[in-house]
Order: structure tokens, then sequence, then C-alpha cells
């Protein structure tokens, strides 16, 4: 799947010259969590959030003022400028963050989950030809992953061939047993080494489940046997 599949086409937006108010209204009213900011030829040139809004002086939520000299030792002109603008802002320019990481329709799901995880964003534009035509959320990548319907494996399996698709699953893992650590018999997965660490042991678990044909897995793993230094 692409970006194109699973985006929201109906976009809600916002403007630079748009009041916080306003925008604030636009997040309530429309059960979203942030929006792009588009200008008067449909440009991206922004995007904001509710996490953009939380400390205003409206309501009481702008930070407490610190001492002068708290000030000065951990926070520059700049960031204290910047604060200020975020809590005193009257339109949605002075807040919106204006630089926009956008994506275009045909992106893979893969890149698309990637670059959100790498640069810690939570929703992407969706651009064609320059121009906005959609929006991915995390949401979205979840109701794609809720609408994958489960394989029900019905075919019969032999033990050994069971068992060498577990080696192969696990294969080029550092924490991936040898063959010789697997065994199954009757469809039951019995798994044995030693681990270093409870998410290796996981990682194997999840290896030897995600094997179709695999009825039940006996974990035998352990952590290696500590010799009492002298």
């Amino acid at each position: 799947m692409r970006a194109l599949d699973i985006m929201t086409p109906s976009v809600v937006t916002a403007t630079p010259d748009m009041t916080i108010h306003d925008a604030a209204k636009l997040f309530v009213d429309n059960h979203i969590s942030g929006m792009p900011v588009v200008d008067a030829m449909g440009q991206v040139v922004g995007i904001v959030s509710q996490g953009d809004l939380l400390h205003r002086a409206e309501n009481g939520t702008s930070h407490a003022k610190r001492p002068w000299w708290f000030e000065f030792l951990l926070s520059s002109p700049r960031e204290q400028a910047a604060r200020y603008v975020k809590e005193h802002g009257h339109l949605v320019g002075d807040v919106m963050r204006d630089r926009v990481i956008s994506i275009p329709e045909d992106m893979p799901l893969v890149q698309i989950a990637d670059l959100m995880e790498r640069r810690h964003l939570k929703r992407m534009p969706v651009l064609k030809n320059n121009k906005l035509v959609g929006i991915v959320s995390r949401s979205n990548l979840i109701r794609a992953l809720a609408s994958v319907v489960p394989t029900v494996d019905s075919a019969s399996h032999d033990d050994a061939s069971l068992r060498d698709a577990i080696v192969r699953e696990m294969h080029g893992q550092r924490w991936g047993l040898p063959k010789q650590g697997v065994m199954v018999k009757d469809g039951v997965a019995h798994l044995w080494g030693a681990i270093e660490s409870e998410e290796e042991k996981h990682a194997i678990r999840i290896a030897a489940e995600a094997v179709p044909g695999i009825k039940r897995v006996e974990s035998h793993l352990e952590f290696p046997s500590m010799i009492p230094t002298l």
C-alpha cells in the first residue's frame, strides 16, 4: 500500500492569518489534533497542532515566570522570544511550524512509517504536483493495520519443514537460534538455548509463532549461569 491508499483526502486546513481562537475551534469541531497551513495559492507553508497551543496567555496556561538569573543561565534570548511568541501570538502564522515534511502520494507505507519514527512526526501532508491532496497520520497507519485480514493456514505441515521454517525466520538475526536449538513435535515448537535479555527471548518466541502451522511454542531458553568470582 501507498500513501494514496490510506491518506485522509478531505483535509481541514488553516491559513497563516487565521486567529488562534478560530484554529482552536477547528480542532474541537473536527476532532483533529493537527492541520496543514496553506497560503492563498494553496501551497502548504506550515503545520499547526494542538501542541502549539498548549501554553497560552488567554487561559492562564503560559509558562510561569522564572527568576532572571535562571533564564540567564539556562535559556537564550532566542528561546525566550520563541516561547513568548507561542504564548502570546494572535495568528496561526505566529505559532505554526514552517518546516514541513511532506510526502508524495505514491510513497510506500514502510517509508512513511520509517520517516514518522525517525523524525518523530504525527502527521504529514500528501502532495501531488506541489498541491495538497491529503494527509497521513499515525492513525491512518493503524487503520491500515486493522484492515488487514489475518490469513488462516489450513495446510498440513510436517515437523521437519516447520523446524526449517522457524530457523529461516530467525536467519540473519544476531539473537536467532541455531537449528539444533529448535525442535518441533506434533506442531509444537520447543526452543532451547542461552539468551542475554528478555527482549531476545520474546523475539525468538514471536519468530516461532509467526510460522504457519505452529500450534504452540514451548520456551526452554535460559540465561547463562553466572560463575561466582573468588
